[in-house]
C-alpha cells in the first residue's frame, strides 16, 4: 500500500494526503501547495507518506 501511497504522492499529491491524514490540517495545507506551484505539494504528500503521519 506505501508503493500506492507514493505513486499518489507524485502525481496526485492532495489525494495521498487525503489517505494519509484525512480533513486534517496537513491535507489542506497539501492542497494550498500544490495550487502554489505543484512540487512544494508533492514534497509535502512524500514527506507525509515517509514519515507515516496519522494525524
Amino acid at each position: 500500500m506505501i508503493v500506492v501511497k507514493i505513486i499518489l504522492a507524485i502525481f496526485l499529491p492532495p489525494v495521498a494526503a487525503f489517505l494519509q491524514v484525512g480533513f486534517g490540517l496537513h491535507f489542506w495545507l497539501n492542497i494550498l501547495l500544490t495550487l502554489m506551484f505543484g512540487l512544494p505539494g508533492m514534497i509535502h504528500a512524500i514527506w507525509l507518506v515517509a514519515t507515516d503521519r496519522t494525524e
